[in-house]
């Protein structure tokens, strides 16, 4: 979060939030239009960036994602590790990520069929949880929010976390955020999105930009 932001009170952060979406509404919507419109043809690579952003750089994973896509990982399945050690785009704990990259390779027909079967958001995220390695909520449901089938979950970063807590919608920020704690979080930010009359996923992309001067994806 800007250090601005530590010290407003929680009316002056709300008035903030409110102005921020006032001012970037049209992007945001934009963007989730984006994600809307992504093929079935980009989900693999959308699953590769979700699995390399946690603890690591949003843009060096973009980057990371770039250059697996145009060394035709999913194609030739590659140990990626030297891609993700590149220090032009180094993605942290790059070698169990490249397993998890490796696994998700040869699991993703199945993935692909999960998704084209189910269409609950919700249930979709239980399964990748329950079945694909280095994919926890946070990273499932930025993984639907991404193609388009998750506008309703809620996407718990660190830098989101920081915000509820100023906002007063959580009490703390959890060292280790289990099912029943996330959920919680999750319940509570639609609740507080009702609220206010900012959709989730236009929430969720306005507490990014305001953490981080940045509308990515």
């Amino acid at each position: 979060m800007k250090s601005g932001y530590y010290s407003k009170t929680k009316s002056e952060l709300l008035e903030l939030l409110k102005q921020h979406y006032v001012k970037h509404k049209l992007i945001i919507q934009k963007r989730l239009e984006e994600f809307r419109a992504v093929s079935v043809s980009k989900y693999f690579y959308e699953l590769v960036y979700c699995i390399l952003t946690p603890q690591s750089s949003a843009l060096n994973a973009i980057k990371s994602v770039r250059k697996l896509k145009s060394m035709h990982f999913y194609e030739r399945g590659f140990n990626p590790e030297r891609v993700l050690r590149d220090k032009n785009n180094y993605i942290r704990f790059h070698k169990r990520k490249s397993i998890y990259l490796l696994l998700l390779r040869n699991q993703y027909p199945s993935i692909k069929q999960k998704l084209e079967k189910t269409k609950s958001p919700k249930e979709i995220r239980e399964w990748l949880v329950k079945n694909v390695k280095g994919m926890g909520y946070k990273e499932a449901s930025h993984f639907l929010r991404n193609i388009g089938k998750g506008e309703n979950l809620a996407i718990l970063d660190r830098h989101i976390l920081r915000i509820l807590k100023r906002l007063k919608i959580i009490n703390s920020i959890p060292g280790n955020i289990n099912k029943k704690t996330y959920l919680s979080i999750e319940r509570r930010l639609c609740n507080f999105s009702r609220e206010i009359g900012i959709s989730p996923g236009e929430l969720d992309l306005v507490l990014w930009s305001m953490a981080t001067d940045k509308i990515l994806k």
